[in-house]
């Protein structure tokens, strides 16, 4: 086909993932990795897929986990040798752990230059074995006869989404972790020598298919009625398992991020409930799907031993706390309810410890009163509920009430989250959050690519994301976006208290000396925000009531936006 065989193998290789469902592909620049990019950007120019660019690889991979986040499809992340590949490290293990599928493309010196001081190499083959599905470190091409690079790209989306593997060839390895029917990250290492690259005919073309054929699993856990059950909703859950609660008539306790908030068996302010030896000390089984992070009565009732736990299976990782959990692909209830008390006990609880933290109407008698006394008065109320400062509450409220179901709702891990579990009603959104390790990482990247992911093809909607300041400033560098690239509709919503002070609730606030809690966690900064939106190309807004919040968050959907939020420490 060309002078370099590195380019041959790419174009190959890239064939065959397009031919397999891949529809996005995101790319650091670098050398040793310039005949995957350009085979890319080549089949890109064809309309076969869609690239994107990033200078930094930590961004780059939490891009393409945000874009394989809502399509639940494979995207590709190219990078160059050297420490270029060790920054997707923190991607992966957020795949690997929340069953996210990725395919990690990490360009390598040759054999040869392999451990004798050669400029940019390193350890690359199994560098992400203990959270890659399948991990192969290929032949050189050129050196490569009778190896198919095309059958190598279908069996790297294939296992991408949750496939086994057939007899692993030869430098290729499988974590005994990997389960069957779970999606996550697949390393392919890929070697050259010079020549690097050369041109790709026109000829060259690569035709999109349907996608990988649909992963077989084993039939439903039946699951009887009878034990006192509630469902568990974690992060990534998703609609099943407000469906199974529905179906089996048993209490919805749902984390924020769980996309399953919602439905008439939702139950309120569940940390108080779990406590509560009525309701929460006489469950006798719990059904989980996705994974529980931000409670520690949920977690607590998964660590009972009296309780019978079944998981449902959506990360790398086998959920079993109180080391006795059945784990399932998926489950069905068999039969009709027969007693509705149990799940009418928690209706009620439910109902007394809901929150309300809408305003209240405007007194429009007294608005319209002759009498000038009740007019002042009610013009005094209406003037304080729209000069009403924001607390994190209210502003987790109202980015909860201006979002819908064609919109993205993206949470940072940082105490905003665990306020909007603490307080938020029922809602049927989509919702995203990286909890499979609940780091700060990649907070915005990843949104960035929900947002990507969300508003192809002219799709409406709008990707807020909610986050304290620490956040934001760990993923800085994500607020960088090519000017050829198509610029999402996304807010970025800051609440800044001005450092961590999500560790107010751990045992450090209590136990360590002042000074040192302050230098050592909360870390407090004094970056203008507003300086730092302008720098990199954002429209930038402070607000400070909940009025002006509701009109940021409501007005016509622009590009990208930055909201500051200033909090009370």
């Amino acid at each position: 086909m060309t002078a370099s065989p590195a380019t041959d193998a790419a174009a190959s290789l890239f064939a065959s993932f397009i031919a397999n469902g891949l529809r996005d592909v995101v790319i650091s620049p670098g050398s040793r990795s310039q005949a995957l990019a350009l085979a890319a950007t080549h089949f890109a120019r064809q309309d076969a897929v869609r690239v994107h660019v990033r200078i930094d690889e930590r961004v780059a991979g939490f891009t393409a986990l945000g874009i394989a986040r809502e399509q639940r499809l494979p995207v590709a992340v190219v990078c160059t040798s050297g420490t270029a590949a060790a920054n997707l490290l923190p991607a992966a293990m957020e795949a690997f752990h929340a069953g996210v599928p990725l395919l990690l493309l990490t360009a390598d010196r040759p054999p040869e230059l392999r451990g004798v001081g050669a400029n940019q190499a390193t350890v690359q083959p199994g560098l992400f074995d203990p959270f890659a599905r399948w991990s192969v470190d290929a032949p050189v091409p050129g050196d490569d006869a009778g190896f198919d690079w095309t059958d190598l790209g279908a069996q790297a989306v294939a296992v991408a989404l949750g496939a086994s593997t057939d007899a692993p060839r030869a430098s290729a390895t499988v974590p005994a972790s990997a389960l069957h029917g779970v999606a996550g990250p697949v390393h392919l290492n890929l070697p050259a020598r010079e020549p690097l690259s050369a041109a790709l005919p026109a000829s060259v073309t690569a035709r999109p298919g349907p996608g990988a054929a649909a992963v077989e699993v084993e039939p439903p856990m039946r699951i009887e009625q009878g034990p006192r059950t509630v469902v568990i909703a974690g992060a990534d859950a998703g609609p099943d398992a407000e469906e199974v609660a529905h179906a089996g008539s048993w209490p919805l306790i749902a984390e924020i991020v769980s996309g399953a908030r919602y439905g008439r068996n939702l139950v309120h302010g569940y940390r108080e409930l779990l406590r509560d030896p009525a309701l929460g000390g006489r469950i006798q089984r719990a059904i989980v799907f996705g994974h529980p992070t931000l409670s520690r009565e949920v977690t607590a009732l998964l660590r009972r031993a009296d309780v019978e736990t079944i998981a449902v299976r959506g990360g790398g990782e086998a959920l079993d706390l109180n080391g006795r959990t059945a784990a399932a692909a998926s489950v069905v209830v068999a039969g009709p309810d027969t007693d509705r008390s149990w799940l009418d006990a928690w209706r009620a609880a439910s109902a007394a410890a809901s929150v309300d933290l809408s305003e209240p109407a405007p007194d429009a008698a007294g608005l319209l009163s002759a009498d000038s006394g009740a007019r002042r008065d009610a013009v005094r109320a209406e003037l304080a509920s729209v000069r009403r400062p924001l607390d994190r509450e209210l502003l987790a409220d109202a980015v909860w009430r201006a979002t819908w179901p064609h919109d993205r709702l993206v949470f940072g891990s940082s105490r905003l989250v665990r306020v909007a579990d603490a307080v938020l009603p029922g809602k049927k959104v989509t919702v995203h959050a990286n909890r499979g390790l609940a780091g700060i990482d990649g907070t915005i990247a990843t949104a960035t690519g929900i947002a990507i992911a969300s508003q192809a093809a002219g799709a409406p909607g709008v990707t807020r994301v909610l986050l304290g300041d620490l956040t934001l400033l760990h993923d800085v560098g994500a607020l960088l976006l090519p000017p050829g690239e198509p610029e999402p509709r996304l807010q970025v919503i800051v609440g800044n208290d001005g450092g961590g002070t999500i560790f107010d609730s751990l045992e450090v606030a209590s136990e360590a000396p002042g000074e040192d809690l302050d230098r050592a966690f909360y870390t407090p900064h004094t970056v203008r925000l507003e300086q730092l939106a302008l720098a990199y190309g954002w429209e930038y807004l402070r607000v400070t009531t909940r009025a002006a919040l509701d009109q940021a968050l409501t007005a016509p959907p622009g590009g990208r936006q930055l909201i500051e939020v200033p909090l009370p420490r």
